[in-house]
């Protein structure tokens, strides 16, 4: 009978020793920087109407600062879809996504520095900024390693066109 109570007594130390160590002894993880889920896409009912509020958004954000994280998330939001429609062979749009998302991201550092010049300190969003390029180069150096260099995209009824896929992202990644 004691011995069963021992094992008893053994195995509720186990298992507390168990929780208080894994409890208090785990390592902490925090993400970088993390990019958004994509949004609506192209063939999307609602995608049209997504890129008219980007756009009247511009407007709503007013002061360096809210430009910074305007322009900053719709570089995210433009890149995630270049990424899920390269993913998709949707090569014509996804370059047409890049493009976007460089625009955004080159708009960023005139509003840091207006807002540098008028006395803000913008450590923080530097920062962030340099977390943001890190991720985008990450996304971007993925897409050279698994798109193809060149591709003839061949629309229905349309001539076609040659994409330099390669040539686009290697730019895309000198600006971001």
């Amino acid at each position: 009978m004691e011995n069963r109570r021992n094992k008893g007594v053994r195995m509720v130390s186990a298992v507390i020793l168990l929780f208080l160590g894994t409890f208090f002894l785990h390592n902490n993880v925090f993400a970088s920087y993390v990019l958004p889920y994509p949004s609506y896409m192209p063939g999307n009912k609602l995608y049209r109407l997504s890129r008219l509020i980007d756009t009247f958004n511009k407007y709503w954000y007013f002061g360096n600062i809210a430009q910074v994280k305007y322009h900053l998330g719709l570089s995210d939001k433009y890149l995630v879809e270049a990424k899920t429609l390269f993913d998709y062979n949707q090569y014509l749009l996804a370059i047409d996504a890049l493009h976007r998302s460089s625009d955004q991201f080159a708009a960023i550092m005139p509003n840091v520095l207006t807002a540098e010049q008028s006395g803000d300190d913008m450590t923080q969003f530097r920062s962030e900024i340099q977390e943001a390029s890190i991720a985008h180069k990450t996304v971007i150096t993925t897409l050279l390693q698994t798109t193809p260099n060149e591709f003839l995209w061949q629309p229905e009824r349309a001539s076609a066109t040659r994409l330099y896929i390669h040539n686009e992202l290697s730019t895309a990644l000198s600006i971001q």
